[in-house]
């Protein structure tokens, strides 16, 4: 697969300029006690913080298809270390510009193939990689730049950096367009879409599903999902409401943290209502007004049980919010609470579908789950879902196609 470069040996004037440059950087980039762990080691660089949750989960899918390989995400230098990351996912910070710290980082990392998100660029970096020869893919590429502000006076410095990519994917038709009129018609860039957050269908027992689903015929449910104690009372008070309009309806509630199934409990228990234990066995009957389960491993099947779930863990400040992806894949509409800031794009892209509806309280929750018993809403809520996540696993197969392929390729030669 070659590269957009029409000479890959040499770089442009604008690109020696900045390289030069660079070279006046201090020296910051150190392997200290990091250790390279065996086998094939994809590399991951994501220039804004809050996007690098969706390429690890690129990065993760094409490492699980390789066997032996694992995934290294680098930042910029001034970033702090992300959370919640997947596990086996190595991060570091990435080097400083300067040549010499960038050869060292590659020559103790020895990465196999690059994915690169944009906006900003890292022209030494990229060069490093280029030279290594190593596979270089940028996804999400809209409105490009020079990470260096005080270097863009440079001409055509963009531009050089572009053309040693391996391929490229665009955000959209426009931002195609205007890549394509910078770097030639003849350029591999694709207008793929935005990278979009994913998660794998979370898997469920089949038997526990048929069971659960013959006991629960014709009866009216909804989810509660990764809650915090703290969001216990508007559930409650929602579900309250919920049962003046349907007598039988369930509530499924799973708490964040299986350590707090107690305190739920006792709060259930204390405000009188009929609680079934999923961890001690106990199917619903049609007394049943709550099913307890203590381990969000269970979620795979009570997504599937629920036509609508609220998300929490997004009603209390500073958690967060959970992965709305989980729920739209399996079938389950989505109302899920303002601070859901670690996965806020997903959260709007869904909004924005209709997949999803936020709410901001006992009363806002409780005219949501309402709303939702009509069997007509929620089915075009779940239609929305389910189109957002097979657009999102479309563009990330194509991806991952190409640095398969491109790997596969430097492999054999």
């Amino acid at each position: 697969m070659s590269r957009i470069t029409r000479d890959a040996m040499a770089p442009s004037l604008s690109l020696t300029t900045y390289l030069t440059l660079a070279r006046r950087e201090a020296l910051s980039w150190d392997a200290g006690t990091l250790v390279r762990p065996e086998g094939t080691l994809l590399w991951l660089h994501c220039a804004d913080p809050d996007r690098i949750h969706v390429l690890a989960q690129l990065g993760y899918r094409l490492a699980a298809q390789r066997g032996e390989t694992r995934v290294l995400i680098t930042l910029a230098p001034n970033c702090a270390p992300p959370k919640e990351l997947p596990e086996d996912v190595i991060f570091c910070p990435a080097p400083s510009e300067n040549p010499a710290d960038v050869e060292k980082f590659l020559k103790f990392w020895k990465p196999e193939a690059l994915i690169c998100s944009g906006p900003w660029l890292r022209p030494a970096l990229i060069h490093g990689a280029h030279k290594a020869n190593m596979p270089m893919v940028l996804v999400d590429a809209g409105e490009l730049g020079v990470e260096h502000k005080s270097w863009l006076w440079l001409p055509d410095s963009l531009r050089a950096t572009l053309q040693m990519f391996t391929c490229i994917y665009a955000i959209n038709a426009a931002s195609a367009y205007r890549l394509r009129r910078m770097l030639g018609l003849d350029a591999p860039i694709e207008d793929s879409g935005p990278l979009l957050e994913e998660s794998p269908a979370l898997t469920c027992s089949d038997t526990d599903l048929e069971d659960l689903g013959e006991v629960l015929r014709g009866r009216p449910v909804w989810l509660a999902a990764r809650v915090q104690v703290e969001e216990l009372a508007p559930v409650l008070a929602a579900h309250k409401f919920s049962m003046r309009l349907s007598p039988r309806m369930l509530l499924i509630i799973v708490p964040d943290n299986p350590q707090d199934a107690g305190a739920v409990l006792n709060d259930c228990e204390e405000g009188g209502w009929r609680v079934s234990l999923w961890d001690n066995g106990e199917m619903p009957d049609e007394k049943t007004q709550i099913l307890l389960a203590e381990n969000p491993r269970e979620l795979g099947l009570f997504y599937r049980i629920a036509p609508m779930s609220f998300i929490g863990s997004s009603l209390v400040s500073g958690k967060g919010g959970r992965n709305p992806y989980e729920p739209a894949a399996l079938g389950s509409a989505i109302l899920y609470g303002p601070g859901v800031r670690l996965h806020l794009e997903a959260y709007s892209r869904l909004a924005k579908a209709g997949a999803a509806r936020i709410v901001k309280d006992a009363d806002s929750l409780s005219a949501a789950v309402a709303s939702l018993m009509a069997p007509d809403k929620v089915a075009k809520m779940v239609h929305a879902g389910w189109e957002i996540v097979s657009e999102g696993a479309m563009v990330a197969d194509r991806i991952i196609d190409r640095v398969n392929d491109a790997m596969d390729q430097r492999e054999a030669s």
